[in-house]
């Protein structure tokens, strides 16, 4: 919207012309999410308070949690309302990825919404049962998957990249399909797999979507994609925008969501951005490098798949509990120490993740 606005003006006003750069949009997309963030941030969360909108404690988790309940919880609106209202304001609405990233965002935080709304009408912390989650999940997961499918333009947006490698692809066909889908679903279960513990799961949040962003920003880059050896998709550049507006989303969340918790991201926040992360990787073809750089969340959800199996298969658990955060927490971490060293871990993955694009 911006975009539109200040490029007619430009032919009036030449300063203006440096609204026109992607990389100048993706500082303002940041500064303006925070913005928006700390604006609307304190009056949301006394709201959320006033109407007894807090977070339910499961009665089979760590002591410790206890003391959370009655936390105000689904602040992940406000991060969904700022990434949504900085992409519209500074994206090209003309983007293709732009809208079908909206589409996703928004679709994932309705049913998150949904799920987050069952549990204070249950008053119990299951909210909607794994079938209903998941079938609405499946059916924004493999929309989102078909529409990139039909519009994609060149080979290289249905081809599978494999990092370290140079110009080495593996043509998909059909089974793209099912790669996005997985990725998009399994991406928006595993950061709410992970967002069990204050800022836990939001600042490798932030990491990805700003390593993912420069990902984007060189896709999009006919030069800078043939110097690094990734495959030049035309209008990719773009998505470094929405990532961009999920980092200072995420940033200014974390303001508040730091230890010891002011507001919880609820499911209406970490399934939307796990989904958003998920089809960014899609969209600049690094599913694989998504997985070193969510390695975090790649760790929480297998432990949680090995305990689940473990026990029905030996009726013994492998961990103290599931996810793993909470395993270290009954070995007796300090929830502060749990935190900051997974943050420390995803830095290091973020980072590789990166390194990626050189070693090839």
């Amino acid at each position: 919207m911006l975009t539109w606005l200040f490029e007619n003006l430009s032919r009036e006003y030449s300063f203006l012309n440096v609204f026109r750069y992607l990389t100048f949009r993706s500082i303002c997309g940041v500064l303006t999410s925070i913005v928006l963030f700390f604006v609307f941030a304190p009056a949301m969360i006394r709201k959320l308070s006033h109407f007894g909108i807090g977070q339910t404690v499961r009665d089979d988790g760590p002591e410790t949690h206890l003391s959370k309940a009655g936390t105000p919880t689904m602040g992940g609106i406000l991060v969904l309302g700022a990434v949504v209202v900085t992409t519209l304001l500074w994206a090209n609405l003309d983007n293709r990825y732009i809208w079908i990233l909206i589409f996703v965002i928004v679709s994932f935080g309705v049913i998150g919404w949904i799920d987050d709304y069952s549990k204070l009408t249950r008053g119990n912390a299951r909210g909607l049962s794994a079938r209903n989650k998941f079938l609405f999940q499946s059916l924004a997961g493999m929309a989102a998957a078909v529409f990139l499918y039909q519009t994609a333009t060149t080979p290289a947006e249905t081809e599978l990249l494999l990092p370290f490698f140079k110009n080495v692809a593996v043509p998909l066909g059909w089974g793209y399909l099912v790669l996005t889908y997985l990725v998009i679903v399994g991406s928006s279960n595993a950061v709410n797999l992970t967002d069990g513990l204050d800022g836990l799961a939001i600042m490798p949040v932030v990491m990805v979507s700003g390593a993912l962003a420069i990902f984007a920003y060189a896709t999009g880059h006919f030069n800078f994609a043939g110097y690094l050896g990734i495959p030049y998709i035309p209008g990719v550049g773009e998505v470094a925008i929405f990532c961009s507006a999920l980092v200072g989303a995420g940033l200014g969340f974390l303001w508040f969501n730091a230890y010891p918790a002011q507001v919880f991201l609820g499911d209406v926040g970490a399934l939307s951005v796990g989904a958003a992360i998920g089809l960014v990787a899609v969209i600049v073809r690094q599913e694989i490098v998504l997985l070193i750089m969510g390695g975090v969340f790649v760790i929480e959800t297998v432990s949680v798949m090995i305990q689940v199996a473990s026990y029905k298969l030996t009726g013994k658990r492998v961990f103290k509990m599931a996810p793993l955060h909470h395993h270290f927490e009954l070995m007796g971490w300090p929830e502060p120490r749990v935190i900051v060293r997974f943050w420390i871990i995803s830095l290091i993955l973020m980072l590789i993740g990166l390194a990626t694009l050189k070693i090839r």
